[in-house]
C-alpha cells in the first residue's frame, strides 16, 4: 500500500465508519423495543472486496514463477495493505445488504434497516464487525444464515463486548461500562493496587526542562 499513487492505483479510500454514539445509541432503542443484540465477525473482511482499478504486485517471495520470474500478478481481489481495500469491503457488504431488502441509513451509512409488517430489523456494522437485533428473534437466525452463506463468519452469540464496552443485556435493560477497558489500562501501568487519586500526576508538581532526557512516548500518559 506505501507504493500506491493516487489517481493510478486507487480513487477512493474513504469507508464509513460507526461512531461510538451510534453504538450507544443502537443499544439504546433494542432497550427500547425489548429485544436482544447480537454480534459476528467476517474473517478476513478485506478480501471479498473487489477492485475498481487495475493493481499489479511482485511475485511473493518464495512463490515466484521459475518460468516467468520477472512477471507481476494483477490482483483480482483487494488484499490487507491496499489503501482501497476497506472501501472495496464496504462497497461489497452494502450491496450484498441492499439486494438482500436492507435500506441504508440516510445520516448513519453504516446502519441498515429491514422493516416487514409490525416488525423491525437493524444492522450496524464496523468494519468486519456487525451487531443486530429484531423485534422477531426469527430474523435474526435468518440474517445470521444469510451472512454464513455469503461470507466465512464468526459466530459470537449475544453482544456482550464491543469496541471498549462491555454490554450486559437483561429482561429489564441492556447496561453498558468500561470496566474491561479501565482494569487493563491499570494492568498496562502495573497500578492496579494503587489509591484512587483525581489525576495520575503528583499533586503541585513543579516540571523542569531536562536537555539530557531521553524521549519518551506522550501517548502513554494520554493513554490514562
Amino acid at each position: 500500500g506505501y507504493s500506491q499513487q493516487d489517481g493510478i492505483d486507487y480513487d477512493e479510500t474513504f469507508a464509513p465508519v460507526a461512531r461510538i454514539e451510534a453504538i450507544r445509541l443502537f443499544l439504546a432503542y433494542a432497550a427500547h423495543k425489548d429485544f436482544t443484540v447480537f454480534q459476528m465477525d467476517v474473517k478476513t473482511a478485506f478480501l471479498n472486496g473487489n477492485l475498481k482499478e487495475e493493481v499489479y504486485v511482485g511475485q511473493p517471495s518464495g512463490f515466484a514463477s521459475k518460468q516467468y520470474p520477472d512477471h507481476v500478478y494483477a490482483l483480482d481481489k483487494a488484499l490487507y495493505g491496499l489503501k482501497q481495500a476497506a472501501r472495496a469491503w464496504y462497497d461489497v457488504l452494502l450491496q450484498f445488504l441492499i439486494d438482500s431488502g436492507f435500506q441504508k441509513g440516510s445520516i448513519n451509512t453504516t446502519l441498515f434497516i429491514k422493516k416487514k409488517g409490525k416488525h423491525i430489523m437493524l444492522i450496524q456494522i464496523y468494519v468486519d464487525d456487525i451487531i443486530f437485533g429484531s423485534t422477531n428473534p426469527k430474523d435474526c437466525t435468518k440474517f445470521s444464515d444469510l451472512m454464513v452463506k455469503r461470507f466465512d463468519m464468526s459466530m459470537m452469540g449475544e453482544m456482550n463486548f464491543f469496541l471498549g464496552l462491555q454490554v450486559n443485556q437483561f429482561s429489564n435493560g441492556i447496561f453498558i461500562n468500561q470496566s474491561k477497558y479501565i482494569l487493563d489500562i491499570l494492568k498496562r501501568f502495573e497500578m492496579e493496587n494503587y489509591d484512587i487519586v483525581s489525576t495520575p500526576m503528583v499533586e503541585q508538581a513543579k516540571l523542569k526542562l531536562d536537555l539530557v532526557g531521553k524521549p519518551v512516548n506522550h501517548t502513554d500518559y494520554q493513554s490514562m
